[in-house]
């Protein structure tokens, strides 16, 4: 709905803001037009049907979109290629009481995944075992000699989670030990599978469900929900005992944290599922939310940048099964002391995070100082920890605005990368290209997130090939730093009435952005670093309106330093409106992502 081209005019006059960013609408006059009539036919606020209409939200669809239901939006799962065969293959083990294990990645998605699978097993009473790999020893996915332990306890079936879709080597080693895999994943795969007893994977060619925006135990839900269904089928009585959307809670995280797109069915999930949060019934959650002080209602930002870098933190720089451990668990002494140790790993890992980010920084600069630089950015080290390198990808990225890798090379020049990518850039389909072209030992992911083994003598050969793939395609994005804007409002006006009436909008995220507002012509009355690099900030309107803002790790950007040293002058601020809970009280607050002096 935002203008294009060279009609796009300045919003408040902002041609280029202090970082680097033109402000423009993002609702053209045919949006405009839009929004109008949805707020004269559903008799929504002015302002939610604009951010409606900001999101291709039609009017006849507005009502459902702001209370989006599973049972609406949800598909048959037998849609799912395999999702039958896994079901009936679950159905098996759990009639033979066959001891199962359960393979999952060391992220949150997989994390997640691992709990939701474990504890649908537990309450038909079949005994499982969860195995996630060592991030530094093993890498991403099942490897053959994992495999065979697993086996050798006496595994009967082995469901992988997060992972598999190209574990050709390692499913084979099953097989050839007489063991099923059912795999449930949403990576990209090659066209070539590997062997299994079903591999339900959205992403794969021959699947017509619509659902690879599904992240890994979206997946794991659809097929727990055939599961059932063929349960009940076959009179297990059972099968009505499992609340199914009692563990939405742990399907949310995984969504907001996997950052696929908050659309359709992925938004009711989240929705759904911050509704599940508050009833606290997971302990292991409620234990790791109390250790990050979180206060008030769970939101998405409490999921992506609170409890799920803590969980990630376990299989970062420490025990990679910790994170799924703790979402399983049912007694919260235990899940006390794991999220006592996610929080210690946490602060380590963000330690080590500031000392890496400072040298990949500088090297990034370096490649950036002349003209526009490459069009991936690609750092690397040898001794950085590879546990963090998908942090630094996300930095960069964030601060360059372009695809970004960081590398970390052991003594014998084997590289460990993690990459993170811009919209209009799939990193994963680049990543597959180039393990299929002979640059990489192994790689795969999606379009926004992927991860890479290389050789240190061919990483200028991949810098080469990447800047072939993608050059055309992120100069094109370099051409558009925009900045959308919502709509204009004041310190008076940035009531909490206005934060309620926006978030029934949301949740916000990955394909469905958060509202973006201009505040113009503040002061700054109080500006001071607080935390990482955080800047708190105190702005004060012509009308005598006050409005409480922060910049995340902003302190060390030049519209950090223009905030930090301009008490006393005014300035257009952009960004997000949330309610802040402080000591009790909750209050508006912006969270600002860019600014501009004011003329």
């Amino acid at each position: 709905m935002a203008n294009s081209g060279a009609s796009e005019r300045a919003f408040l006059g902002v041609e280029k803001s202090l970082s680097g960013q033109k402000w423009i609408a993002r609702l053209d006059m045919a949006g405009e037009n839009k929004a109008i009539t949805i707020a004269q036919s559903t008799g929504l606020p002015d302002v939610v049907a604009r951010v409606l209409a900001g999101r291709d939200v039609v009017m006849g669809d507005a009502a459902a979109f702001l209370d989006p239901t599973i049972k609406s939006l949800m598909p048959d799962p037998s849609r799912l290629t395999d999702c039958d065969k896994a079901a009936e293959r679950i159905v098996a083990a759990i009639t033979r009481g066959e001891r199962v294990a359960i393979f999952g990645d060391y992220d949150v998605d997989g994390a997640t995944s691992s709990a939701l699978m474990q504890r649908f097993l537990r309450h038909f009473g079949v005994e499982s075992e969860i195995y996630i790999p060592d991030r530094i020893f093993e890498g991403y996915g099942p490897n053959p000699t994992a495999i065979g332990d697993l086996i050798d306890r006496g595994a009967g079936l082995i469901i992988t989670v997060d992972c598999g879709s190209t574990s050709h080597e390692s499913l084979a080693e099953a097989a050839r030990r007489g063991t099923d895999v059912v795999v449930i994943d949403h990576h990209q795969v090659a066209q070539e599978l590997p062997l299994a007893q079903a591999l339900v994977n959205p992403n794969r060619e021959d699947d017509l469900s619509g659902l690879g925006h599904l992240c890994a135990c979206g997946v794991v839900f659809m097929v727990l929900a055939g599961t059932l269904r063929m349960l009940r089928q076959r009179g297990d009585a059972r099968a009505g005992g499992f609340d199914l959307l009692g563990c939405l809670d742990l399907v949310a995280l995984a969504t907001v944290c996997d950052v696929v797109p908050l659309k359709g069915l992925n938004r009711a999930f989240v929705v759904k599922g911050l509704l599940v949060t508050r009833s606290m019934g997971n302990v292991g959650l409620t234990a790791l939310a109390q250790r990050a002080g979180l206060n008030g209602p769970m939101t998405p930002y409490h999921l992506g940048f609170l409890i799920g870098p803590r969980i990630n933190a376990g299989g970062r720089i420490g025990d990679a099964a910790l994170g799924s451990r703790l979402l399983t668990l049912e007694d919260r002494a235990e899940a006390d002391a794991i999220a006592e140790r996610l929080e210690e790993l946490n602060r380590e890992r963000q330690a080590i995070e500031a000392a890496m980010l400072e040298e990949a920084d500088a090297e990034a600069a370096v490649e950036m100082a002349s003209g526009e630089g490459p069009a991936v950015i690609i750092t690397e080290r040898r001794g950085w920890h590879p546990g963090v390198v998908g942090l630094l990808a996300s930095r960069l990225k964030d601060r360059y605005r372009r695809p970004a890798f960081a590398i970390a090379f052991d003594g014998n020049g084997k590289g460990t990368g993690s990459g993170r990518s811009v919209p209009g850039v799939d990193i994963g389909r680049l990543v597959r290209k180039a393990v299929d072209s002979g640059l990489l030992l192994k790689g795969g992911g999606h379009a926004m997130a992927a991860g890479l083994t290389v050789e240190q003598g061919r990483l200028g050969d991949l810098r080469a090939f990447f800047e072939d793939h993608v050059a055309e395609a992120v100069a094109g994005l370099s051409q558009r730093h925009r900045l959308k804007i919502d709509g204009a409002l004041s310190a008076s006006g940035a009531t909490l009435d206005l934060v309620d009436m926006i978030e029934r909008a949301g949740p916000f995220g990955a394909g469905h952005p958060q509202p973006v507002f201009a505040v113009p012509a503040h002061i700054v009355r109080d500006a001071r670093v607080v935390g990482q690099n955080h800047i708190k900030l105190s702005f004060a309107g012509p009308d005598g309106g006050r409005l409480d803002g922060i910049a995340f790790r902003a302190a060390d950007t030049e519209m950090g330093k223009a905030l930090l040293n301009g008490r006393g002058l005014a300035f257009h601020v952009a960004g997000t409106l949330s309610a802040d809970h402080w000591q009790g009280v909750r209050r508006v607050q912006i969270r600002i992502i860019d600014a501009a002096v004011a003329d």
